[in-house]
């Protein structure tokens, strides 16, 4: 599911160099060369969004690799095509010499380059194979290097049978088709169960909305006309929420309703702010605490447990919660029989959140704590396909990110 967000990312990047379409600033070759040089991994200066533990175990994958493995991270901007991440990279592999480059553009675009090797795309597609998020898939360089370079070397001579060569080798077929075999049966069985509890996650939140807004208990005809639009793209909303619901496949899809049920709650705070005659709020995200909750009020400086502090938007009760130092009432979900926060509950819900807050929103408010579990404590996605703002809101609150993309399923993010 993720690497298919990151091959359609691929395929449908422009081939033309990045700087050509962009004024985002090239890296200095020297500047990438001594990181290379030194423990080769280099993050371009303007990515922060990368825990020290996934550099660290990039690290641990370049000096421990057979083959010299460096890994490079740019902007999306600078690597949208492979004549762009050649633009930055030929310079860079002349001065540190041969090896398998894994690059890095992004959320959307991962490359793989050498000087020397020949079988850069094997290697890029077996990573991709291998990866269940950004930091997995550029881990898996040094084993794809190792498998593509068994992969060509000739069987060994000698002056043995050739049955028995010929018997050795349809072994290894037979072996190898019930492995790709076996392989494909349990991610089919792990996307059948995501999607099961993803599907139930959103069918609760489809339920909520139509409860929340049957209590309006508003009279059409005795209403104004904005009061009326309102409520009509409300209920329009929760209508669409409901068809699209019964249409899910992949639990990727569900960022489409969940999309539906932010623009619901919206339009039906509105509905009832003006029923009350009370100000129309602005467009926000909704409460990250819990969705559920409807737009959020504010924004509030919280830690999640073991992690560092960071914008998050609230609802005013879970805002004057956090102020106080009680406990806001977190969306739990259940993953594998346990009962745990939706930013907590794997890759599988990403795509939940990306219809809610958007991946520009998520950038900021998901950084290390949702990208943790959900995209390797890199991204998430996302890293992971929500990279639009959210319907048509203005202002959506916590924070201005840039970023968006499809990482798919990765989640979705963009540096």
């Amino acid at each position: 599911m993720l690497a298919a967000g990151l091959v359609a990312g691929m395929v449908t990047a422009a081939a033309v160099p990045a700087a050509a379409d962009t004024q985002t600033e090239l890296p200095e070759t020297q500047d990438i060369v001594a990181e290379l040089e030194d423990d080769g991994v280099f993050v371009d200066p303007s990515i922060d969004q990368i825990p020290a533990a996934d550099e660290a175990a990039l690290e641990a994958a370049a000096a421990n690799a057979d083959t010299p493995v460096y890994y490079v991270i740019l902007p999306s901007e600078v690597a949208t095509s492979e004549a762009g991440v050649n633009a930055v990279m030929e310079p860079v592999m002349a001065e540190v010499g041969d090896g398998a480059y894994g690059v890095l553009g992004g959320s959307d675009h991962f490359y793989v380059t050498s000087p020397n090797l020949e079988s850069t795309e094997a290697i890029r597609q077996i990573a991709l194979d291998e990866g269940v998020n950004p930091i997995d898939t550029l881990a898996a360089v040094p084993d794809a290097v190792q498998d593509t370079e068994t992969a060509s070397e000739a069987p060994a001579g000698g002056g043995g049978s050739g049955l028995v060569l010929l018997a050795i080798l349809a072994i290894i077929v037979a072996a190898g088709g019930w492995y790709v075999y076996n392989s494909r049966k349990k991610r089919e069985a792990e996307k059948a169960k995501q999607l099961e509890e993803i599907k139930q996650m959103a069918t609760e939140d489809v339920v909520r909305l139509g409860e929340d807004v049957a209590r309006l208990e508003i009279d059409l005809s005795k209403v104004d006309d904005e009061t009326r639009s309102d409520y009509s793209r409300a209920m329009d909303s929760y209508d669409q929420a409901k068809s699209l619901l019964d249409t899910i496949q992949e639990p990727e899809q569900v960022k489409m309703v969940t999309g539906a049920l932010e623009d619901g709650r919206y339009y039906m705070t509105a509905t009832r702010a003006r029923m009350n005659g009370d100000p129309v709020p602005a467009r926000r995200g909704p409460c990250f605490f819990n969705p559920q909750h409807g737009p959020s009020s504010e924004d509030v400086t919280w830690a999640p447990p073991g992690g560092s502090p960071r914008s998050v938007t609230a609802c005013p009760v879970c805002a004057q919660a956090v102020r106080t130092g009680g406990q806001p009432d977190v969306r739990m979900v259940e993953v594998d029989g346990e009962r745990r926060p939706y930013y907590d509950a794997g890759p599988a819900y990403s795509p939940y959140a990306g219809g809610y807050f958007g991946m520009n929103m998520m950038m900021g408010m998901f950084t290390g704590m949702m990208m943790g579990s959900m995209m390797g404590s890199m991204m998430g996605g996302g890293m992971m396909g929500a990279g639009d703002d959210m319907g048509d809101g203005g202002d959506m609150g916590g924070g201005d990110f840039d970023g968006g993309g499809d990482f798919g399923d990765f989640g979705g993010f963009d540096f």
